[in-house]
């Protein structure tokens, strides 16, 4: 069996500037006063993190960035459900994501889920909201509520995925499929293979240079993912 693990945010779906407004409002409502500057843009950087980089960002005393940090992480989710609607009127799916996810849900021996620097909670409004859910088991993904560290995220999928499906996974059956150069980093420092997708701000070529396995242009070519994931996974290092 091999653990694929699907990025979201600019892999599978792009939901515009739904996320920089629900940090907008979040800090607002904790700090009680406008932020300024707000986390860039795709960079697969964890919620918590970002929302620790926001508030030094934005002058918040060092002093008070844990308890703030924990209490905007605590909003987030509920405020991004009051914004589902949004989430398909301003963003849309990535080219051939519903395929590709399609593919790889069906093929054999492959097990979707996710790994993700969204919240638990925020990653399934996501997926719902573009009726994704059904093709990856939510259930054994690693998200950034169980670690604000994204590489450490694969073993706690792994784990989870070996409890519910009888079988271990390591680097040798993981897969990543994602956008960023931190999906790469966490592939290579978490213990996973990677399939870049150049479908987000990291180019094919800085994706490679990172260290992906390899690089696709975007998900439209499903046969050729499922080939790659098989391939892959079933090198030995």
């Amino acid at each position: 069996m091999i653990l694929v693990l699907w990025d979201i945010d600019r892999t599978l779906l792009y939901v515009g500037d739904t996320d920089r407004l629900v940090y907008r409002e979040v800090f607002r409502k904790i700090v009680g006063r406008s932020a300024q500057q707000l986390p860039a843009r795709g960079t697969g950087v964890t919620m918590p993190l970002a929302v620790r980089e926001l508030l030094s960002a934005n002058g918040v005393p060092e002093s008070e960035i844990d308890h703030l940090a924990d209490l905007m992480v605590d909003h987030l989710p509920g405020q991004l459900n009051r914004h589902r609607e949004a989430l398909r009127c301003d963003g849309h799916l990535m080219p051939g994501a519903v395929e590709a996810l399609v593919a790889v849900r069906h093929a054999q021996l492959l097990v979707p889920t996710v790994v993700t620097g969204n919240l638990r909670a925020s990653a399934e409004i996501k997926l719902s909201a573009f009726s994704l859910q059904d093709y990856v088991d939510t259930t054994v993904g690693g998200y950034a509520s169980d670690d604000s560290h994204r590489p450490a995220l694969v073993r706690i999928a792994q784990a989870r995925a070996e409890a519910v499906y009888g079988h271990a996974f390591s680097r040798e059956n993981t897969v990543i499929i994602g956008d960023s150069l931190q999906d790469v980093r966490t592939g290579q420092e978490g213990g996973a293979r990677v399939v870049g997708v150049a479908s987000g701000t990291t180019s094919a070529e800085h994706l490679i240079a990172e260290g992906a396995d390899h690089v696709m242009p975007d998900l439209t070519d499903a046969g050729r993912l499922v080939e790659l994931i098989h391939a892959i996974a079933g090198r030995v290092a």
